[in-house]
Parts: structure tokens; C-alpha cells; sequence
């Protein structure tokens, strides 16, 4: 890999972490998320997001949640009590999860919940993992669970922190995984007209995206805004 890749497309190649690895290099990569959720900005852009549409009682449900610290900040950051929900294909992640979020192992493809079960979906770090014919189906189911809002989190494809990344990732990452599969995601990461074109796809409206810091996406499908029935 050059050290400027071509990134005008999303890249397409799995990540190391998807494909499987030893539970130990699992549970190292896990630590390293966290440490990004933390200290990279993803978790305080994800809270200000979710904040306008919980309140006290509230359900949120996080896709693809792996050791569902983000769901376990956002209770502790927001009034309550809330009901959080974790949902992440692999047991070995949720074993990482704070008991206090309810834990539920399931494929996003085949989502165990009726409709309308949950205020708020959230997905964080999470759609860039799919390549772009998955994602409107993606999408649509996650919306539909959804009474009040889809919040979705992810990175934004750009040279800068491709290079950071390059540069730092294996000073501050434990796992050789996190630092391989770091940058990958940055290369499957989104830029914006791609992430607005899968959400009109899947027939979403009431649709805000917004940069933040560090080069992150959040993109916010607000169900009264897009006219839907109360839910």
C-alpha cells in the first residue's frame, strides 16, 4: 500500500477483526475501540446526537455495539433511567459488555425486534463495515425499529487521518489487528453524498448529516421530520 492510497472510492477489502481472529487479539482490538470511542471524538458527537430524542424511560438500541461502551456512555450522560440494548453478531464481544446494558446476539440482517421497538437506533464505527449494496437494506430495517430517531456515527474517507493513522496507530493501539484494520476503516470510511445516496435509497427522509471532529459523519433521520406517523 502506498503511502498515499487512492481514496476517491470506498475500499472494499475486509477488515482482520470481521474475517476472525484469536479471542485474545478479540478482546485486545475490543480495548483499543474503546480507546477511540473515548479519546477520538466519536462518543461526544454520538451524545450530542441521541440527547434531543431520549428521555427518561426511553429504549435505545446500538447496532453492532461490540463491548457496548458507547450505549453504557450515553445512559450514564443522559437522564434516566433508560433501557440500553447492545446488539452485535459475536458472543465474544458482548462478553466485554457492561451488565448494565441488556446484551442480544444477532445479525443486523436479521434484526429479532418488532417495529418501533426502540426510540433510538444508533449505529457508531459501525456501516462502514458493509459494502455499498448492503447498506439501503441496512438502513431501512434500522429505521424501522426506530420511533423517534436513526442516529448513525461513522468515518469520513480522507487522506489526513489515513496518514495519522499510518504515522500513530501503532503507538496507541495494543493490537497489531487494531492498527491494520484501523486504517482499512478509514479507507471503507464514507464521504458525505455517498452516506446521504444509501439513506435516500433505502427511502429515508427527514435526513441531517453533519461533519464533526475528527473527520466523523453523523447523519440523523428524524422520524417526525420525515413526516411519519406518530410512534
Amino acid at each position: 500500500m502506498s503511502l498515499a492510497p487512492d481514496l476517491r472510492q470506498r475500499a472494499t477489502e475486509p477488515e482482520m477483526l470481521d474475517a476472525g481472529v484469536p479471542e485474545a487479539e478479540v478482546v485486545k482490538s475490543l480495548a483499543d475501540l474503546r480507546f477511540v470511542n473515548r479519546w477520538l471524538g466519536g462518543r461526544g458527537n454520538l451524545l450530542a446526537a441521541v440527547r434531543p430524542y431520549l428521555s427518561p424511560g426511553g429504549r435505545l438500541l446500538d447496532v453492532g455495539c461490540g463491548s457496548a461502551d458507547n450505549p453504557a456512555f450515553l445512559c450514564a450522560h443522559l437522564p434516566g433511567p433508560l433501557v440500553p440494548v447492545g446488539l452485535d453478531v459475536k458472543l465474544v464481544h458482548l462478553r466485554q459488555a457492561p451488565r448494565s446494558v441488556r446484551r442480544v446476539v444477532a445479525d443486523v440482517r436479521s434484526l429479532p425486534f418488532p417495529e418501533r421497538s426502540f426510540d433510538v437506533v444508533t449505529a457508531s464505527l459501525f456501516l462502514h463495515h458493509f459494502d455499498a449494496p448492503e447498506l439501503p437494506a441496512l438502513l431501512a430495517g434500522l429505521y424501522r425499529l426506530a420511533r423517534r430517531a436513526l442516529v448513525v456515527n461513522d468515518l469520513r474517507r480522507a487522506l489526513v487521518p489515513f496518514l495519522f493513522g499510518r504515522a500513530f496507530f501503532p503507538f496507541l493501539f495494543e493490537s497489531p489487528v487494531s492498527v491494520a484494520d484501523g486504517l482499512v476503516s478509514i479507507r471503507r470510511g464514507f464521504r458525505e453524498p455517498e452516506l446521504r445516496a444509501a439513506f435516500a435509497e433505502a427511502g429515508i427522509g427527514g435526513l441531517s448529516i453533519r461533519r464533526r471532529f475528527p473527520y466523523r459523519l453523523v447523519a440523523v433521520a428524524d422520524c417526525a421530520a420525515a413526516g411519519e406517523p406518530a410512534r
